[in-house]
């Protein structure tokens, strides 16, 4: 080590002590803007707020499947998929978003086809987040499916679905959060409070999905300025 500090020191004492970059004003534009957001999350409609002691409980449960998921996830990494699952490549965004949510969402279809085969047709209705599937996703293949199906959040309607692969995809993401992982699930959070506050019909149990997602961000996440003050 006290080489290595030597050897620092003597490259530092031979850098000049002012450096000047060559820059070309031709290839810069002439206007350049950064927009940057720091609203916050829009307020629950009133009357279903969370109640503080409900988010506490809901980051306990949160933390205990985590532990639980990387506790056994060498044992459901060793279990076979089955011969009809198929994971996209971590760079296919409509795979995975075929993949997650199926034909019938990722098509926009109302109802699916009457069928008298017995069983489920994955490729119809999405394949749900198995651990045995999730298991087998790095790091960087979750914060790609977890970025695809915010951003296909943000144009379309919150289903059961996507909300169960979107708390798969948070519990398998790891501490501490990457720059890109701590803006995508704050960019969930906020989309999350806007569309409770759009729920016409006031669904108790899908705003109770958005509050929990809210939830998690915000608390278990350490995103406090993004959470629902209890009513």
């Amino acid at each position: 080590p006290q080489e290595y500090l030597k050897r620092v020191q003597i490259e530092a004492a031979r850098c000049p002590d002012v450096v000047v970059a060559k820059i070309d004003p031709r290839k810069l534009k002439k206007k350049q803007t950064v927009n940057i957001s720091i609203s916050g999350c829009q307020p629950a409609p009133e009357g279903y707020s969370p109640t503080l002691k409900w988010q506490q409980q809901q980051v306990a449960n949160f933390s205990a499947v985590r532990q639980s998921l990387n506790k056994h996830r060498n044992h459901w990494q060793s279990q076979h998929l089955d011969s009809n699952v198929i994971m996209p490549k971590s760079e296919d965004e409509e795979g995975w978003k075929l993949f997650c949510l199926g034909e019938r969402i990722y098509s926009e279809i109302d109802a699916l086809s009457d069928s008298e085969n017995i069983g489920i047709d994955y490729m119809k209705v999405g394949f749900p987040p198995l651990l045995s599937i999730v298991s087998r996703m790095n790091q960087a293949t979750v914060t790609s499916v977890l970025e695809y199906l915010i951003s296909w959040f943000g144009e379309k309607k919150f289903t059961p679905e996507l909300g169960r692969w979107l708390y798969a995809l948070l519990a398998c993401l790891e501490k501490p959060l990457l720059p890109e992982a701590h803006s995508l699930i704050r960019q969930l959070a906020r989309r999350c409070s806007v569309v409770r506050v759009l729920e016409e019909n006031k669904n108790e149990e899908q705003i109770s999905a958005l509050n929990l997602i809210i939830c998690l961000v915000s608390r278990y996440f350490d995103q406090r300025d993004l959470a629902d003050e209890p009513s």
